[in-house]
């Protein structure tokens, strides 16, 4: 990795978040401009990997799994448009692009090593170039802030929720929602539905670049440029909350 890769994460998440500022302002059918900014985003995206790094494998929810990622050294994951629901509907800022980039390690391991998500709507681009301070403060808070699906928030965390006496936020895209933790809108993202590993990497790497915590609801650390790209669940919270989330979650999910 090299500090070009994190101006690269930035700058490309917010060139194409431009782009799709540009067409969704040409308005039209939700459904044909959601599928117009899906395709838009990721030809922008792979095409400006491809030259810009030529040897390294581009993984894009919009494209076909290439397996040769799974030996490679160098892999970009990448969601060309987080929260296409959101971005087909007028007026609403939740929706998201991410890029990040996940890097073999000696032990032949791997990590994510820089990312960004850019949100076009709100005018912002958060990265590892500059990750954001992070909310302040090593203290809980009187009553803890969680962002859920706003379609579809996990029954787990409603049980969490009245365990804990937790504010339930709802939001749209999951970058838009991690993005909130780091900004300090919100003090955790708990999400146990499933998803792929596109929705969360960019959003991660610039959550753990802030100083955030993100692993597993049980705690246990995300992988990613696996086998298999689902992802079953997450947390992303301020380290002061998440002994106390981990908690509930364990209570409510009848962990051991």
């Amino acid at each position: 990795m090299t500090g070009d890769d994190h101006v690269l994460a930035r700058d490309l998440a917010g060139q194409a978040g431009q782009r799709l500022l540009e067409l969704r302002a040409q308005g039209g059918d939700p459904d044909v401009l959601r599928k117009a900014g899906d395709r838009l985003s990721h030809e922008f995206l792979t095409a400006a990997l491809a030259a810009l790094r030529p040897g390294d494998v581009v993984l894009s929810e919009e494209g076909a799994d290439n397996p040769a990622r799974l030996g490679a050294r160098r892999v970009w994951i990448v969601d060309p448009l987080d929260g296409t629901r959101e971005f087909g509907e007028p007026g609403r800022s939740d929706w998201a692009v991410h890029v990040a980039l996940w890097e073999r390690t000696g032990d032949g391991s791997g990590d994510l090593t820089a990312g960004a998500v850019a949100l076009p709507a709100q005018g912002t681009v958060l990265s590892t170039l500059e990750p954001p301070p992070g909310p302040p403060g090593d203290e809980a808070p009187a009553r803890i802030r969680i962002v859920v699906s706003r379609s579809r928030p996990p029954s787990f965390v409603r049980n969490i929720s009245g365990l804990i006496n937790a504010e339930l936020v709802p939001l749209g895209s999951a970058g838009a929602k991690v993005a909130a933790v780091i900004c300090g809108e919100v003090d955790a993202y708990v999400h146990g539905g499933g998803f792929y590993e596109w929705d969360t990497a960019a959003p991660v790497a610039v959550a753990r670049a802030a100083g955030l915590h993100a692993s597993r609801i049980d705690g246990s650390a995300l992988a990613y440029n696996q086998p298999d790209l689902l992802m079953p669940d997450i947390l992303v919270c301020r380290p002061a909350v998440a002994g106390i989330l981990l908690r509930a979650i364990r209570e409510v999910t009848h962990a051991s």
